[in-house]
C-alpha cells in the first residue's frame, strides 16, 4: 500500500532532503521501518531505544493523532497520509 509521509523540515536532512516520501506499510511501525530502509538512520531520530516514537514527535494518520488511535499499530491503507510533527514548546 502506498502511503505518503510528510517529513518535517528539521528531519529532511535525514530523508535525502525530501519533504515527502512514499512508502509501503500496513501500519505505522512498518512505515517507520520502511522509512529507515529508504533513509538509513532516520529511525534513530524518530524512535527511542525501545522502538517507540520519541516524546517530542507526533505522528498523524490523515490528521488523526496515533496516540488516540492504536499507536504504532495504527493500520494504514493505500493513499493514507502520515505527518510527522515535532512538538513545539516554549515560554
Amino acid at each position: 500500500m502506498a502511503v505518503k509521509v510528510l517529513i518535517p523540515t528539521t528531519l529532511q536532512k535525514f530523508a535525502n532532503d525530501q519533504a515527502t516520501i512514499e512508502c509501503t506499510a500496513s501500519n505505522v511501525s512498518e512505515l517507520i521501518d520502511s522509512l529507515d530502509k529508504t533513509c538509513p538512520g532516520i529511525k534513530g531520530r524518530l524512535c527511542d531505544d525501545e522502538g517507540k516514537p520519541r516524546r517530542f514527535l507526533n505522528f498523524y494518520v490523515n490528521s488523526e493523532d496515533i496516540r488516540f488511535l492504536e499507536g504504532t499499530n495504527t493500520q494504514l491503507t493505500d493513499g493514507d497520509e502520515v505527518s510527522i510533527v515535532p512538538a513545539v514548546a516554549g515560554g
